[in-house]
């Protein structure tokens, strides 16, 4: 009986240690299956596609690399492009009829859990691939992957009107600045709301209740604003070229009158103010008629303060009055039909934006019809929407509405559930400086539409840009940080959240795009509160940050730093920036600018990147932005 019980006991651990041995070989090797099944949000299955495991470490060695800024680059979209090079020997599975799929012999190591449908109806990437998962997560588990759809070639845009009859909850997305960008002056359109910002109009208000310029110091080596401009007669009577006085009509409109200054005998030209560009943020545009087409004209700087010397940080700022004046011909004249705002700036702005040429050379954009729109630019009686509207970042939706319910998810553009790099496009494609077939910076392809949502990164450089990115006067001399506004995208592919082994960021992990937020910038959470709260979401080793400056710079400070102040500090420039800023005995103006760095380094004086610049003597000027709060500028 004894040597039964110890034969049965010897088999009992000879047993557990053979189960052992094979739990430890499996975790090393790979041996536990892990299960799973891809569908779309109407969960319906989807057949045939290649589910693949990407070695986050692959992707780990790719951020090592400077990435390329070009069509084909082989190191610009951290998974697809991995994918492209080794898509024979990473792991992979095919999902069946019912969506459904299994993977074993999982090695060790962390993976992006990337889709490849096989069907054009779906997107690739899906809800698992932007972060990645250790091994040990995998095996022997089962998970459920969500893939987009694709809108078909056969839609049409529909506006937002229509998608917010079923999406009420996205009706936030009213008060966000993308949607409040172009507003007929003073007045909110339904789909509209700016109650948030009640100082939106404060410079329409100082027009509409009479205001003269005055055009003068022609300076033709500056950009848009080669005028300096003043509400008050200059010093120097003769160096008034033209004014432009302002005033709100018998009609209950907006219009502004110019006057030749040199030539009384000029006849004075009058336009009409029909729309307001920009006005919740640094600055407000006015947008103004001449035949078929509008033109912007003049600038103000919400922050301006016309006690500083630098024209670009005063309260008005000339816009492209040179338009409006011939300095040679010294005559007023009538604004370039090709420099037209439809031409040159709609794209970005409009939903279902198109463009056509009329026989007399006017370029005349169209947007999609919506009842509750901002502005008939088509004269068909139906307001168009021409802001950012659901289907910039849904794509057209037409086949959406009219689908039954177990297609709806098929027929539609779902960016949380696409490849990172395919979300960050969305928003890149007009946060980025690239030029169009237009050979101006609208990324629009040879037919002047703009990209679909859901479109690859290359695609996007190849079809919609002729120009990949900025030009070199839209950088700092270091060549990396972006000097020009509009480019936040230019900087962020450059920064390690882009290529990571960890979590690939998307635009929308830090910004809510609907505007169901209650921080400025449509951020989620604060970046300015005691505990960093946005920063700290993901970063939970750093949320001491007394201790971590203490590690970095040998100075621990509480209370007055926030990771924002050095990791996105204000490099890009709009107009007034912040403060009066300080200007020292170089002749350079710190701390002034407006616009956040995507990059998130923290840039210093002593870069030796800096371009003709003895290394620890310069850097590009508003990398000290922040510093100047507590630091003098000549120590910096």
């Amino acid at each position: 009986m004894k040597l039964k019980i110890i034969v049965v006991l010897f088999v009992f651990l000879c047993a557990l240690g053979l189960i052992v041995y094979n739990t430890q070989a499996q975790s090393k090797k790979g041996g536990a299956v892990l299960t799973g099944i891809v569908t779309d949000a109407s969960k319906q299955p989807v057949s045939n596609a290649a589910v693949y495991l990407i070695p986050a470490s692959d992707i780990e060695a790719m951020a090592k690399t400077k990435i390329e800024i070009k069509r084909d680059a082989a190191n610009d979209e951290p998974l697809e492009d991995n994918l492209a090079a080794n898509r024979a020997k990473y792991t992979k599975a095919v999902t069946d009829k019912k969506g459904n799929f299994k993977i074993a012999n999982i090695a060790d190591g962390r993976y992006f859990v990337y889709v490849e449908p096989a069907s054009k109806n779906y997107l690739p990437g899906g809800d698992k691939s932007h972060k990645s998962m250790d091994a040990t997560e995998l095996r022997g588990k089962s998970i459920k992957i969500l893939v987009s759809g694709n809108t078909p070639e056969s839609a049409a845009y529909v506006g937002s009107s229509k998608c917010l009859m079923c999406h009420k909850a996205y009706e936030s997305e009213k008060q966000t600045l993308h949607k409040l960008g172009i507003r007929t002056p003073g007045k909110d359109s339904r789909l509209q709301d700016s109650s948030k910002f009640p100082d939106f109009d404060k410079g329409l208000r100082m027009l509409e209740a009479g205001k003269k310029f005055y055009f003068h110091n022609f300076d033709k080596g500056r950009g848009f604003d080669k005028y300096m401009i003043s509400d008050k007669p200059p010093a120097d009577p003769a160096s008034v070229s033209f004014t432009a006085t302002f005033f709100k009509d018998t009609d209950g409109k907006l219009k502004f009158k110019t006057e030749n200054a040199k030539d009384p005998t000029d006849p004075a030209r009058t336009y009409t103010v029909e729309m307001t560009y920009g006005g919740g943020l640094y600055k407000q545009r006015y947008l103004y008629m001449a035949g078929r087409n509008f033109f912007p004209f003049l600038q103000y700087n919400t922050m301006g303060d016309d006690s500083l010397g630098d024209r670009t940080r005063k309260q008005w700022r000339d816009y492209h009055g040179d338009w409006l004046y011939n300095e040679e011909a010294k005559k007023l004249t009538d604004p370039p039909k090709g420099k037209s705002f439809e031409k040159e700036c709609a794209s970005c702005h409009y939903t279902g934006y198109t463009l056509s040429k009329t026989a007399s050379d006017e370029y005349i954009a169209g947007a999609v019809n919506d009842p509750n729109g901002e502005y008939d630019i088509d004269g068909d009686g139906i307001p168009n929407e021409l802001n950012i509207g659901c289907e910039v970042c849904h794509g057209p939706g037409s086949e959406h509405v009219k689908a039954p319910i177990e297609k709806r998810a098929v027929t539609i553009v779902s960016p949380g559930k696409l490849s990172s790099e395919r979300t960050d496009i969305i928003c890149g494609q007009c946060h980025s400086r690239p030029l169009g077939y237009l050979k101006n910076e609208q990324p629009v392809n040879a037919e002047n539409k703009m990209m679909p949502p859901g479109t690859s990164r290359n695609d996007f450089l190849k079809n919609y840009t002729t120009r990949e990115d900025a030009g070199e006067k839209d950088y700092w001399p270091d060549g990396i940080h972006s000097k020009s506004h509009h480019q936040q995208y230019t900087d962020f592919i450059k920064s390690k959240k882009y290529r990571n082994g960890r979590q690939l960021v998307t635009c929308a992990d830090c910004h809510n795009p609907h505007g169901l937020t209650d921080f400025k910038h449509q951020l989620r959470a604060s970046v300015a509160d005691e505990k960093n709260t946005l920063c700290t979401t993901c970063h939970k080793d750093n949320t001491d940050i007394k201790a971590h400056t203490q590690a970095k710079i040998g100075i621990g400070e509480k209370g007055k730093i926030n990771c924002v102040d050095c990791h996105a500090t204000k490099t890009m420039q709009t107009g007034a920036g912040f403060g009066k800023g300080l200007s020292t005995k170089d002749g350079k103006n710190y701390w002034m600018n407006d616009i956040t760095s995507h990059i998130f380094d923290v840039p210093r004086k002593d870069n030796a990147g800096v371009k003709g610049v003895e290394p620890g003597k310069a850097m590009p000027i508003p990398y000290t932005n922040k510093c100047g709060v507590c630091h003098k500028a000549d120590g910096l």
